[in-house]
């Protein structure tokens, strides 16, 4: 089981100097970003930290003027970013309809980026116990943060969010590489910190197996091995979400500068209320179920909606379930489960939405998107069509449980 993380952002307080050296440091750190970013597009994407710190080191160093912990720095920021967007690349990948009329998959490498990757916001990464520590004022005893800058050390005095007050006297917690970001003029410190699961998750004999499955006109539906289901309503959710829709057309139509920086504004409003919805729906279910539960999804990686998936939807549900963050509820709830002693497995996705879970039926019509229904032509069981694919994709946990270590389900051949 992995690690828990959290993120401690310090309110740091500095002086007018102080400020503007670590605007001067966190606009180099972003320059040179940028400039590695260009070798790794085109030098064939190459993500090898020690060929790539050499071929970049000492050009870092001369040009930007960055001390030797902050240009190796550099490098790792920027293989960071081309992993993410890789990652992101997979989830997402290239589908098209061949001359049959069929849909094709084609998976997404960094090959298919047009240009390399930017970075727009000047900041700046500092490791631990190098660039960054904790020390005390002699004469106050105030504690301060010590960072490094391109100029030397600067001492500033900090605010500790009162819920991670006690995490600097915890010794079973870890500081890790922090980031300096600046937001409307004033300054911030983001230090990762992490220490080792609680309770271990028991594989073998977990108290619940609870199937999720995830959409837009429920948010998700679970279903245990008791046979208990429940339904997380998303149509207040979708309703806002048309409502920032709405305002973004308006403002996309104007077109001016104005509308510009609100259409920005908007966007990052509607990000944060995004991210506090898969909140507070993973940390509700993981307060549900408790400790030593196995949460099975499927896994979305490589799974576009588009085609036979969009068909029966009209554009506004098409774009909804191209954008909603389904992949941010996955890591909420696996870093919520985890923290509970809990664990979270991704299951093939195919057929889960089109097999019986009484009779093991494969058939694609007998989902009735119309009415939310799924009948099956064989045995004749019916049920709301969201629960069958929780019902489905419990079973595929049940199975991992038993021991098979790549559940999925096939086709079922006709005699």
């Amino acid at each position: 089981m992995s690690d828990i993380v959290k993120t401690m952002k310090l309110h740091i307080h500095v002086s007018k100097s102080d400020a503007e050296a670590f605007a001067r440091l966190t606009e180099a750190y972003r320059m040179a970003c940028n400039a590695v970013s260009d070798y790794v597009f085109t030098h064939d994407m190459n993500l090898a930290f020690l060929s790539l710190n050499n071929a970049v080191y000492h050009d870092l160093r001369n040009t930007y003027g960055l001390k030797s912990q902050f240009a190796q720095s550099v490098s790792k920021t920027v293989i960071a970013r081309y992993k993410t967007v890789s990652e992101q690349m997979k989830r997402l990948p290239y589908r098209y309809q061949d001359e049959n009329g069929s849909w094709q998959t084609i998976q997404k490498t960094l090959d298919w980026l047009q240009k390399p990757v930017h970075f727009s916001r000047p900041q700046a990464d500092f490791v631990r116990g190098r660039d960054y520590s904790f020390v005390t004022d002699k004469k106050t005893g105030q504690q301060l943060l010590s960072v490094n800058t391109l100029q030397g050390r600067v001492l500033a005095a900090y605010d500790v969010p009162e819920c991670f007050a006690d995490y600097f006297t915890d010794s079973a917690w870890s500081f890790g590489t922090a980031k300096l970001v600046s937001l409307n003029g004033e300054w911030y410190f983001h230090i990762p910190m992490s220490k080792a699961a609680g309770a271990e998750f028991n594989s073998t004999a977990p108290s619940h197996v609870v199937g999720i499955d995830r959409g837009l006109r429920f948010l998700a539906v679970t279903y245990d091995e008791n046979g208990r289901t429940f339904f997380f309503d998303g149509k207040a959710i979708m309703e806002k979400r048309a409502a920032f829709q709405h305002v973004r057309d308006e403002l996309q139509a104007k077109g001016t500068k104005s509308a510009k920086r609100a259409l920005k504004r908007i966007s990052g409003r509607e990000n944060r209320w995004m991210s506090d919805v898969n909140h507070q729906l993973s940390k509700t279910l993981v307060d549900r179920y408790g400790a030593n539960t196995l949460f099975v999804i499927e896994d979305l990686a490589g799974v576009g909606f588009s085609g036979e998936t969009l068909s029966s939807r009209n554009s506004r549900q098409r774009k909804d379930l191209r954008s909603w963050t389904f992949y941010q509820l996955e890591q909420y709830l696996t870093y919520k489960a985890h923290a509970a002693g809990s664990d979270v497995l991704k299951v093939d996705a195919h057929y889960t939405s089109q097999r019986c879970p009484k009779c093991g039926r494969i058939l694609k019509e007998n989902r009735h998107h119309d009415t939310h229904e799924y009948v099956c032509d064989c045995c004749g069981y019916r049920s709301n069509d969201d629960r069958i694919g929780a019902m489905n994709i419990q079973m595929l946990g049940t199975m991992y449980v038993s021991g098979d270590m790549h559940p999925r389900f096939g086709v079922r051949k006709e005699k």
